[in-house]
């Protein structure tokens, strides 16, 4: 990301400790972020997310009146909604499993070093999963456990539509944990093009965000080999 767009880039800090949401607004400033607003509950978060149109929300678990997984299913997937990274103390296996159900892009524990945090925001902002180390593998697990017994697989039903090559290999690589830009590289083409096969393919699929494209490559066994 150039710094023309990482300056452009809108982001909002919700945390219910008004020293640390000041601190990592702070950081984000500092790194070349633009802070368009800031919460310390849950209903607050969704009102001034909706009001400011944040590209990126950098969210805690733990809030009063409405927890952070409750914010996250409310704005992701929204008309113009946000990406979220979560950034919580927390790095129960259980609260990473939620926040990503519930949309959640990433997960950082607050251990993560100013550096982290400034490069997960811009990975999030591109749509890459971005997770402390060690989390990333639990994630991957957790859907092929939930795709182990499927009732029923698409390649099953002739009327799914059929993708390119180019389209499956990319899927294949999502499937395996990897990023776009890490996409781009091994194939040798563009991240906006990686992006671009992407959407046709959850367009294809009828599929309605990354989340839900890893589970289907995991249930096809696009993961193995």
């Amino acid at each position: 990301m150039s710094e023309q767009e990482q300056q452009l880039l809108r982001v909002m800090v919700v945390d219910d400790h008004p020293m640390w949401r000041d601190a990592v607004s702070r950081d984000l400033e500092a790194a070349g972020f633009e802070v368009v607003a800031t919460a310390g509950d849950g209903e607050q978060a969704v009102r001034r997310a909706r009001a400011t149109g944040p590209e990126v929300l950098v969210l805690d678990l733990n809030l009063p009146g409405k927890p952070g997984v409750t914010v996250c299913r409310e704005l992701v997937g929204a008309n113009g909604g946000p990406r979220v990274l979560v950034l919580s103390a927390s790095g129960e296996h259980a609260d990473v499993l939620e926040a990503v159900k519930s949309g959640a892009t990433g997960y950082l524990v607050k251990s993560a070093s100013t550096e982290e945090l400034v490069a997960a925001v811009r990975r999030t902002a591109a749509g890459d999963p971005v997770f402390t180390p060690g989390l990333a593998g639990l994630v991957l697990g957790e859907y092929r456990r939930l795709a182990s017994d499927p009732p029923a697989t698409a390649a099953e039903d002739p009327a799914v539509p059929q993708l390119t090559d180019r389209e499956t290999e990319v899927l294949r690589l999502v499937a395996k944990g990897l990023g776009y830009r890490q996409i781009a590289e091994r194939l040798v083409i563009s991240h906006r093009t990686v992006q671009n096969h992407v959407q046709n393919t959850l367009g294809k699929l009828q599929l309605h965000n990354r989340v839900e494209l890893v589970r289907y490559a995991i249930e096809q066994g696009l993961d193995e080999g």
